[in-house]
């Protein structure tokens, strides 16, 4: 009994003094959520003002209408339904190709081996060295010259931008999943094999739902990225009907001396759901689908 009443008192003074060394960590935690949601009260202030600019935005809430968000679903001339439909389309399928062909890349770098395999990695780690602007002028030049032939995959086309989204999908996106097909062990492969199974059957039935973490992060980062583009979006696009979010809330900024900033951060705030709402939704797979790959090379 005395031994036992010994061993417990110095876990005792260990439980203790943890929590005593804890409360700075409380601190940082509370610091971050301040640092990180303070661009977005002034963001959510501005757009709920009524005085259409940023001047006297430090007076946070000094007045507070719902104009400004009555203004961006009312203009014709500016259809922020429209636009805010447009992207989740190109987001959604841009994520959806991205996964498909990232996941099928990664499985036949990790499962086969072929000649060419090694310089096909290398390959797709030298071209992420480029910037992207370098090839700005030549998506322009072969999306012009699809127009005449196929328009439907030409310039101010959706479906247009989708393809040029796509036509970087593999790079970082296939090293990420490489590396976490690699934690998969072969013998799984080995004995569906034997029992029966072909390479496809492996594939979509057994594969694919142990690397969900990594199919998620993928997805997300593609969703994200594509749902905020600016540039690629801003040269294929002309139609203002066929704009995306981030080309459409520009509009109302782009005029020098007629800049309506109340209504831009409106719009802003607006298409910040969807972002946050994917990331509360999926943040559970994150964290795995980020570091499992680093277990095993």
């Amino acid at each position: 009994m005395a031994s036992t009443a010994g061993s417990r008192t110095p876990r005792r003074r260990r439980s203790a003094r943890a929590r005593s060394n804890a409360w700075w960590r409380h601190l940082a935690a509370v610091a971050m959520c301040v640092f990180a949601l303070f661009p977005l009260v002034y963001a959510l202030s501005a757009s709920l003002s009524a005085s259409g600019s940023l001047v006297g935005s430090n007076q946070l809430f000094a007045t507070v209408t719902d104009a400004n968000y009555r203004q961006l679903f009312s203009d014709p001339q500016n259809p922020f339904p429209r636009w805010f439909l447009n992207s989740m389309m190109v987001s959604t399928i841009t994520a959806i190709g991205t996964v498909l062909m990232g996941a099928a890349a990664a499985y036949a770098f990790s499962r086969f081996r072929f000649r060419g395999r090694r310089q096909g990695l290398m390959a797709l780690l030298i071209i992420q060295m480029f910037p992207q602007l370098l090839a700005f002028v030549a998506i322009f030049l072969l999306l012009f010259a699809i127009s005449e032939v196929y328009p439907v995959l030409g310039l101010n086309s959706r479906f247009g931008l989708i393809a040029v989204y796509l036509g970087g999908a593999l790079g970082a996106n296939t090293f990420l999943m490489f590396g976490f097909f690699n934690t998969i062990p072969r013998d799984l492969d080995e004995a569906a094999t034997l029992d029966g199974a072909s390479h496809a059957q492996i594939y979509w039935r057994m594969i694919l739902p142990l690397v969900t973490p990594i199919i998620v992060v993928v997805g997300m980062l593609s969703f994200i990225a594509s749902f905020s583009d600016f540039l690629l979006a801003q040269i294929v696009l002309q139609d203002p009907r066929q704009y995306t979010l981030a080309v459409g809330l520009y509009q109302f900024v782009s005029v020098e001396f007629g800049a309506d900033w109340g209504v831009f951060t409106a719009g802003a705030v607006l298409s910040a759901l969807p972002v946050v709402l994917l990331f509360l939704f999926l943040q559970r797979y994150i964290v795995a689908g980020l570091t499992g790959g680093a277990v095993k090379g």
